[in-house]
């Protein structure tokens, strides 16, 4: 059955196989967060983007692979609600954006800048930051030797806009700027986009918006 990206609390996780790398998306409430299970097919190392709200779905997910590291995109709690249930149980090593980790009650073993490299197992994910949505938000990129780009976004960027600044335009130029330089300037529209609510994306379908949004505000 071929991945759709579309969730639902409650509901089974959807996988998007590539030659690489395995994807697990799933959702868990109260607030609808994506959690992502990355694996690397050479090696079955794991890596988890957003440990969010609940442990018992997380780690049914990872199953007995076990997890060598977890990414928080950013301090929001609901992005990281399971997070110490999650390393207790796995001893994975936790990674967050320099700017956010004093934000997350769990201690950040590895502080992320922009450019920098998270591996699991043989594949390697570029962070990018982006500041706007918080201050220390992380976005990861996978260039995929093997097709298109894939991007997960946490909060940032969504099927039809960017995260939400609540309405304070600075925060918004700020985060608008750092997605449409960061992102859309040098990612390929064929990008897969994994974002922490919700569907996925691509950036193709979102480039012809980006105007639009920048006139709403939001």
């Amino acid at each position: 059955m071929a991945y759709s990206g579309a969730v639902k609390v409650g509901g089974p996780a959807d996988v998007h196989e590539l030659t690489d790398l395995m994807i697990s998306k799933v959702a868990v409430g109260p607030m609808d967060n994506n959690a992502y299970v990355l694996r690397c097919r050479a090696t079955d190392e794991q890596l988890l983007i957003d440990a969010a709200a609940d442990p018992h779905t997380i780690l049914a997910l990872v199953g007995e692979s076990g997890l060598a590291s977890v990414v928080t995109t950013h301090r929001h709690g609901d992005h990281w609600g399971a997070l110490r249930e999650v390393v207790g149980a796995t001893g994975a090593r936790t990674y967050a954006g320099r700017y956010d980790a004093e934000g997350i009650p769990v201690p950040t073993d590895v502080l992320v800048d922009d450019g920098d490299t998270i591996t699991v197992g043989r594949v390697r994910l570029t962070a990018r930051h982006l500041v706007g949505h918080t201050p220390g938000s992380i976005a990861l990129v996978y260039d995929d030797p093997h097709g298109p780009p894939h991007l997960f976004t946490g909060d940032c960027l969504f099927p039809g806009g960017v995260g939400n600044t609540w309405g304070d335009a600075e925060k918004f130029s700020s985060l608008i700027d750092d997605v449409e330089s960061k992102l859309f300037g040098e990612l390929p529209d064929e990008t897969w986009v994994y974002p922490g609510h919700g569907n996925d994306t691509t950036l193709g379908a979102e480039r012809p918006h980006l105007a639009q949004w920048r006139e709403r505000g939001w």
